[in-house]
């Protein structure tokens, strides 16, 4: 999409999103959804939208928004494939105002619900309220869809995606059988095979999953054969995953989790909690968390030990939620807003026994939890957050005590934002070490599997 058309794309977005929609009916939801899609596709988050459309439908009946919100991410995890079967159903292209539509009945119909006839005479009811002249056109493509679904599947194109992944693309991205199988960006794809090459398929799969539900337990409040009876109580199956970490076997409206108004319990991903984890903060220490917005992993801090905790963040907006957090919890810290690469600025000049550098990064280990990302990112950009994880790192050091620590961490699994990153600043310095994370291995890296997203982490010490 060339710059022009992403800018009317965004300025219709804008202007649809207060128009009057129903996210209670089927034809709203996909309405509503397909709003969230466009955004994407104009090159805007995802997240932020679907809270703006949904503020401006304030509707507070029990899973009306779920609805929209599982229509939206279904719709952005198979993209890639969406598009491909656009390609080959449609080969004179997909006129604009019906192209998110489109994406996603066809995401909701890919597995062939039982509801697929609703499902489709929905989808054409929110095509005719867009553009009645393209009802026709959506109704015959998507009834074609049905017929051929089973050739079209993404299941069904794994053997042709295997080959075209082996070599190099010939072919635009909208056709390219790998991108429809994997659904996720061809440079993306080629990226985490070179770097990943015995798991790469693993690791594409998962991002095409749901994410899992973690929870944090404060050891302060209450104990994990305790949390595990209360869950067991109210018919609520989780599964142990860690010191103080659970998962849920089925996701949950957050409201609804037994804890999270008495502050027992918080969400947090299992591979976030190895943050506060690794760190491991002592009682009386001063810490910095450098890159703290939305808080999970401050409030984590301030669980494990009686700490001294500056949380600083760069963007104002995020750090509502991390005082949020704090307060829910009961927690006090010292919140600035801050740049980490420029302490300077905000630091007080006395230095820190402990610092997390949780730092900004491609977010390549969480695309499941936000499935926007993979089609926003650009091959470019992960050089780009490279520079910026250096300059954080520089910027940060001067701040460290003799013998201190600092946790480096992403949500990232490519090599460049991790061990190509920590590897290039230990070589820069003299005084800093690795510390072994668990008596040999000098940095963690967790792919994304069925208990947690994808997290790098490395402990460096300041020795002089």
């Amino acid at each position: 999409m060339n710059e022009r058309s992403r800018a009317s794309t965004a300025r219709d977005v804008s202007r649809e999103t207060s128009a009057e929609v129903d996210p209670r009916i089927l034809a709203g939801a996909i309405e509503l959804a397909a709003r969230v899609v466009e955004t994407v596709l104009a090159g805007h988050n995802a997240l932020e939208h679907y809270h703006a459309v949904r503020a401006a439908h304030p509707v507070t009946e029990p899973g009306a928004w779920g609805r929209v919100r599982d229509l939206a991410w279904s719709a952005l995890r198979d993209y890639g494939w969406g598009r491909w079967v656009l390609a080959r159903l449609a080969p004179r292209g997909v006129p604009e105002p019906v192209l998110a539509p489109l994406l996603v009945a066809l995401s909701a119909l890919r597995d062939g619900p039982r509801d697929a006839h609703a499902l489709t005479h929905q989808s054409v009811s929110c095509v005719r309220a867009r553009q009645e002249r393209l009802s026709g056109f959506a109704n015959a493509l998507l009834r074609t869809f049905l017929r051929e679904r089973e050739a079209l599947h993404p299941e069904a194109l794994a053997e042709a995606a295997r080959a075209s992944a082996a070599v190099p693309a010939t072919v635009p991205e909208v056709q390219d059988v790998a991108v429809a199988h994997f659904r996720h960006p061809r440079w993306w794809i080629d990226k985490v095979r070179a770097q990943h090459p015995l798991e790469w398929e693993r690791i594409l799969y998962s991002g095409n999953t749901h994410p899992p539900m973690g929870l944090r337990l404060d050891r302060r409040r209450v104990d994990e054969a305790e949390a595990l009876a209360r869950f067991a109580a109210a018919g609520i199956a989780v599964r142990h995953a860690g010191p103080m970490a659970l998962v849920l076997e089925r996701p949950m409206p957050v409201a609804k989790v037994p804890g999270i108004a008495e502050g027992w319990i918080s969400p947090q991903d299992v591979g976030a909690q190895f943050a506060a984890r690794l760190l491991a903060p002592g009682d009386g220490e001063r810490i910095l968390d450098a890159c703290a917005a939305p808080g999970g992993k401050s409030a984590h801090l301030l669980e494990l030990a009686d700490v001294e905790l500056t949380a600083v963040d760069l963007d104002e907006s995020r750090l509502a939620p991390l005082r949020r957090t704090l307060a829910r919890l009961g927690l006090a810290a010292k919140v600035l807003r801050g740049d980490a690469r420029y302490p300077a600025r905000w630091w007080d000049g006395k230095p820190f026994d402990a610092i997390l550098a949780d730092v900004p990064c491609s977010g390549s280990g969480v695309v499941r939890r936000h499935p926007d990302i993979k089609w926003l990112r650009r091959a470019e950009d992960v050089a780009g957050f490279a520079r910026q994880q250096r300059e954080i790192l520089d910027g940060l050091w001067p701040l460290l005590k003799p013998g201190g620590r600092l946790l480096y961490a992403t949500c990232s699994i490519f090599a460049e934002e991790n061990e190509e990153q920590v590897r290039a600043f230990v070589k820069r310095r003299r005084d800093v070490r690795l510390i072994p994370l668990d008596g040999e291995r000098e940095t963690l890296a967790l792919l994304p599997d069925e208990t947690h997203d994808g997290f790098f982490y490395a402990l460096l010490r300041k020795t002089a």
